[in-house]
């Protein structure tokens, strides 16, 4: 659907440079924008590529002016460009019902706004609530409950009782609710401890693809608001998850830890059980931490310590080899060396 520069910029909240009545008809990064085509550019160097190209306008946060392309100002270009999406590619919500295939328990509640794909299977006591989407072969539990404008793409599991909040988006394959990795020695075998709590997962939340969330032993494994998790991210019994974290692709979370809110795991962190991560804590790839870490602090490394430390520790080991030979030198000019050997 086309629309003119003057309506993009009024969704946006933005301001239009140059001529409001321009027709865009799609959205396009710079190096492949067509005639008719929105971009964006947020650096003076993407601005000079974007107007080579056949785009438009450009979206534009600071003061770019063009004698050849409308320009839309707004405040953040990657907000603009994040929302701009959504207006020309909108999310296509099929229709409401119930697949004939799929599997309704009796005592379970499906607002009639939502919509049921094939072979989907819902379980007693279950709620479903407005507008929410199941794609085919999802299964929820007994016991569970959805909120508003849930969807859950193909394949995703919720074990019983499973809590989620509204507008949360979970991709296919996910496992929402397994049983925790819980076990006691008793003479000579791993005996399992049963795990009776749940997961609870805020509103806003998104769940990536083939991610598996443990419920509690005892109590809930808890998602808070509007936190987002990558793809293949495994998060063990009774961790507590803060609000507006980010996990980023393959980070493990082992039992009972707590993160703050606004925490930032990159990829491959290993985090070890029963920690506290503070507010605002940001930890780097492939790091592993065994300790606590206060509110706001940066750290990296296997084992991870904070970040300005662990980076001297670095340099320092690169410079290991050299600073050896030196000391070898060192030793045999001073025949310390031969006086140990002998």
């Amino acid at each position: 659907m086309p629309f003119s520069a003057a309506e993009v910029a009024n969704y946006l909240q933005g301001r239009v440079i140059g001529d409001p009545a321009t027709v865009l008809t799609g959205f396009a990064p710079a190096d492949r924008a067509r005639a008719g085509d929105l971009t964006f550019a947020e650096s003076e160097a993407f601005f000079a590529k974007a107007e080579q190209t056949a785009a438009a306008a450009i979206i534009v946060s600071g003061p770019f002016r063009s004698e050849r392309k409308t320009l839309i100002q707004v405040p953040d270009a990657r907000v603009a460009f994040a929302k701009a999406l959504t207006l020309f590619f909108p999310e296509q919500h099929p229709a409401p019902g119930v697949h004939p295939t799929a599997v309704i328990a009796p005592s379970a509640r499906i607002d009639p706004t939502a919509h049921i794909g094939p072979h989907c299977v819902v379980g007693e006591r279950a709620r479903i609530g407005p507008r929410c989407v199941l794609h085919a072969g999802d299964f929820v539990g007994e016991d569970c409950q959805l909120g508003e404008e849930v969807i859950l793409f193909p394949n995703v599991t919720l074990y019983a009782r499973t809590e989620v909040g509204h507008r949360v988006r979970i991709h296919a394959g996910a496992v929402i609710g397994a049983d925790g990795f819980g076990y006691v020695q008793d003479n000579g075998i791993h005996r399992k401890v049963p795990q009776i709590g749940n997961v609870i997962i805020g509103d806003d939340v998104e769940i990536g693809a083939n991610t598996t969330i443990d419920r509690g032993a005892l109590g809930p494994t808890i998602i808070g608001r509007g936190t987002k998790i990558d793809n293949l991210v495994m998060i063990a019994h009774n961790v507590e998850v803060g609000e507006h974290c980010l996990l980023v692709g393959q980070v493990g979370i082992a039992g009972s830890t707590k993160l703050g809110n606004y925490v930032v795991l990159a990829g491959q962190v290993g985090i070890a059980g029963h920690l506290r991560i503070g507010n605002r804590v940001t930890i780097a790839a492939q790091s592993g931490v065994m300790h606590d870490i206060p509110d706001g602090e940066k750290w990296l490394g296997t084992p991870a310590g904070p970040d300005r430390e662990t980076k001297r520790q670095m340099v320092a080991l690169r410079h290991l080899p050299e600073a050896l030979k030196r000391l070898s030198a060192l030793e045999k000019k001073l025949g310390v060396g031969e006086k140990s050997a002998s």
